[in-house]
């Protein structure tokens, strides 16, 4: 899936999207026009997001983007899409830390003008490390950039994670928590986790493979948790806009999975989604970006910038690879929906990075 043609992501058509919101906005700024809609083309495989320019002597801002809850019709990744959730997020993030989001405007929170909540929020101007195909592979900006570069570029991304965790006050991501758990918040992470992977497999066959990494969670369980923080949820370099001649941030997106965790999972979900990325492009002949995004040097770079050591990071980046197995079942699921993919008769052959969740799974990976 992250090297093929894209997958089908919506039943929408985006000029008509464009109409829509124009019809919308409006209500909200008389006379504005809705100019130069688009869709980003490598990255994001569940909310929906739309690019557009506003026209109005008091608009706001012009360049804007949409944050749209996902197409009903489409087959969605998640079960529920809560967008008051995420403007929340952003907006808070925003007032409590310097790490850069998008400045946030209007919420929609009814469903009629578009068909599902959405936000807008200011649009940031720069590239973005592409899923499709991924960064890793030859012929894209950063895997042509320089080792200094992609240094740089990473030392600023793993800045990102380091400064969220420790300005943003604990308890104001208590919020975050799932109601419908008790516990740790780990604990109850890995318990929304485990309903999530039982809505993806509801009337289909299960996953031999992602229920052994739900039992090799609990072997491998952290004897200390350690503290809650805010986590981005989604945290990976093709969620942040950097320069557009440079290597430095500046947009940190998609906060749809954060959550109130430890850091470990933040972090291990940023080391393995590297991982994902680099075994896929070594499986296809190239040598992708092997000093790139390493674990030890995130490990010891974090704790650098925090003080606080990473620990349990073999759990951490087993439940990284777990979760986005679960994703990665779900998508393929879509893809059959759409007529893309056949379903195997042994559901694991969906999981792309089967192998590399097995060998976690058998403590062997690393």
């Amino acid at each position: 899936m992250a090297t093929a043609p894209r997958p089908r992501t919506t039943t929408r058509e985006p000029g008509e999207l464009g109409r829509r919101l124009a019809a919308w906005l409006d209500h909200h700024l008389p006379g504005a026009r809705v100019t130069g809609t688009s869709v980003p083309g490598s990255n994001g495989m569940s909310s929906e997001t739309l690019l557009f320019d506003i026209e109005h002597p008091d608009a706001p801002v012009r360049a804007c983007a949409l944050r749209l809850a996902a197409d009903p019709a489409a087959y969605t990744v998640f079960p529920t899409y809560d967008m008051p959730r995420q403007h929340r997020v952003m907006s808070l993030v925003a007032a409590h830390t310097d790490v850069p989001v998008p400045r946030v405007l209007w919420l929609e929170e009814d469903p009629a003008p578009l068909g599902a909540p959405f936000f807008v929020m200011a649009r940031a101007e720069g590239r973005v490390p592409p899923d499709v195909m991924p960064y890793t592979y030859e012929g894209n900006w950063l895997h042509a950039a320089t080792d200094a570069q992609r240094a740089e570029l990473q030392e600023a991304s793993i800045g990102l994670l380091a400064r969220l965790h420790d300005q943003f006050p604990a308890k104001e991501a208590e919020f975050l928590l799932p109601l419908d758990s008790t516990g740790t918040p780990l604990r109850r992470h890995v318990e929304a986790q485990r309903a999530y992977y039982a809505w993806v497999v509801k009337g289909l066959a299960p996953s031999p493979l992602l229920e052994r990494a739900f039992d090799a969670l609990e072997r491998l369980w952290p004897a200390d948790e350690g503290e809650s923080v805010l986590n981005w949820g989604d945290a990976r370099i093709g969620n942040v806009i950097y320069q557009p001649d440079g290597f430095r941030p500046v947009a940190v997106l998609d906060w749809e999975m954060a959550a109130y965790a430890p850091r470990e999972v933040d972090l291990g979900w940023t080391v393995y989604l590297h991982r994902f990325f680099q075994d896929l492009t070594v499986a296809f002949g190239q040598p992708g970006l092997p000093d790139f995004l390493r674990r030890e040097d995130l490990e010891r770079r974090y704790a650098e910038l925090t003080g606080h050591t990473p620990r349990d990071m073999e759990f951490h980046t087993l439940y990284a690879a777990l979760r986005h197995g679960i994703v990665m079942l779900r998508i393929a699921y879509r893809q059959a929906h759409f007529g893309e993919v056949d379903v195997p008769a042994d559901p694991d052959g969906l999981i792309l990075h089967h192998d590399s969740l097995a060998a976690m799974v058998q403590g062997t990976y690393w």
